[in-house]
């Protein structure tokens, strides 16, 4: 050995470096793969509910122009109720985009059409949300979300879209986290049935895509509404982050009987378990959101291949009778503490 050349010393090297990594860095990431959080039962109680006549009152109005670029005035409350934007009766509230706005207006959607986004007032550290969606908005230059963040300090408290879609919503709904840097999705364990598009969460790789997962084509858009909706679930917790769509004819009893136990729900639409991704850290302090942008970074930046005519911005400024679809419709909201 004491001969050998200096060639053959280094290709010892690479050989032991490469046993090294076989013998330790393997088994490592083998067991990360195979980890998984105990989503263990937990007793829920309802601790807010936002429902009736009252539902928005549980909101502040976000007014101005869009933080992400869309086309779009937000409107105050006072003229949100002017324009019918906003409503709520006994059994259901919406929330719409403006249809009255047209070329010969004064004055016109030139520079953006009204819209509505609504931040509730009480912020949240972790819980059971239950949405019930009757209806969500679609059509071309739309770009609606139901999701959670804190608008003072993104992204460091995390934000999680529970249901967003864009133009014609023909994809089906997108489940996504977006965080700081720290938190993967990519090559570890889940256990759902949706279908996951990007491991990063971190917002600054792929243009902010977040950590995002698909649902089916009818779970979001036209062919949602036909089926009159249904409930919307997020869990989250330290394990993870978890979200369910259960269609009008399928919701659990416990859930209709307000003692929603997730242990029974089955797999879930989108998983984002705790392996790599400490959930306490990334995600805090966050208000509930509903809001319809147009055009914008999503539904401005994929307009060009939906199948949608002119530009999107000159098909939103012109067209007011081509958002008749666009609102949301919901049920009562119901948020749950674990006991």
């Amino acid at each position: 050995m004491a001969y050998w050349q200096k060639g053959t010393w280094l290709i010892v090297g690479v050989i032991i470096a490469i046993i090294i990594i076989i013998v330790i860095v393997v088994p490592v990431e083998v067991t990360k793969a195979n980890r998984y959080p105990n989503y263990s039962k937990l007793q829920y109680s309802l601790a807010d509910e936002y429902s009736g006549s009252t539902f928005f009152d549980n909101f502040d109005y976000f007014i101005g122009y869009d933080p992400a670029q869309g086309f779009v005035h937000y409107v105050p409350r006072e003229q949100a109720t002017s324009l019918n934007l906003t409503y709520a009766s006994e059994t259901t509230a919406v929330l719409r985009v403006d249809t009255s706005v047209g070329p010969g207006s004064e004055p016109d959607a030139s520079t953006g059409r009204f819209s509505v986004r609504v931040e509730s007032k009480r912020q949240y550290d972790n819980g059971l949300f239950i949405f019930d969606v009757k209806h969500t908005p679609y059509g071309c230059g739309t770009w609606p979300a139901l999701w959670l963040v804190d608008p003072s300090n993104w992204p460091d408290h995390g934000e999680i879209d529970v249901m967003e879609a864009v133009n014609q919503a023909t994809d089906g709904n997108q489940m996504t986290l977006h965080t700081t840097k720290g938190c993967s999705m990519g090559g570890v364990k889940r256990k759902m049935v949706g279908s996951s598009l990007q491991g990063s969460c971190y917002n600054g790789t792929n243009n902010n895509a977040g950590c995002g997962v698909d649902g089916p084509t009818d779970s979001f858009g036209e062919g949602y509404n036909a089926a009159d909706g249904g409930i919307v679930a997020m869990e989250w917790r330290d394990q993870g982050i978890r979200m369910w769509q259960f269609g009008r004819n399928a919701v659990p009893a416990d859930i209709t009987s307000k003692q929603p136990d997730p242990s029974t729900w089955g797999e879930a639409a989108a998983d984002f378990p705790n392996t790599d991704c400490n959930i306490a850290s990334h995600f805090r302090n966050q208000s509930i959101i509903a809001n319809i942008d147009l055009c914008g970074q999503y539904a401005g930046g994929v307009y060009a291949q939906s199948g949608c005519p002119s530009n999107c911005t000159d098909y939103v400024a012109n067209n007011p009778t081509a958002f008749e679809n666009a609102f949301w419709e919901f049920g009562a909201f119901e948020i749950y503490q674990a006991k």
